[in-house]
């Protein structure tokens, strides 16, 4: 019985797939560690012009932008075509 059992594993042929599957996650992961931590990815200090600012609308006006406000809202909304919330669809029964 023990003969027969180490015949039928050596006489498989199905690890294939999985040793491809197996090289291209390791051949993936490798790379990703060689992109994000290669000697060309060092953090980029900022220039002391650009963290002077203490908001995005700052450094906008001194780059020469025009800041200009938001259209209001209307002061009466339609209404919607759908009941409100607050009135069911399908009242409950009583």
């Amino acid at each position: 019985m023990a003969k027969e059992l180490t015949e039928d594993r050596l006489s498989r042929h199905g690890g294939a797939p999985l040793r491809v599957a197996i090289a291209v996650a390791v051949l993936g992961v490798l790379g990703m560690l060689i992109v994000d931590h290669g000697p060309w990815n060092k953090p980029k200090q900022q220039p002391a012009f650009m963290a002077s600012y203490s908001s995005t609308g700052e450094a906008a006006r001194a780059a020469g932008a025009q800041i200009l406000p938001t259209e209001p809202k209307l002061q009466v909304e339609p209404n919607p075509p759908v009941p409100r919330p607050v009135h069911p669809v399908n009242p409950a029964p009583k």
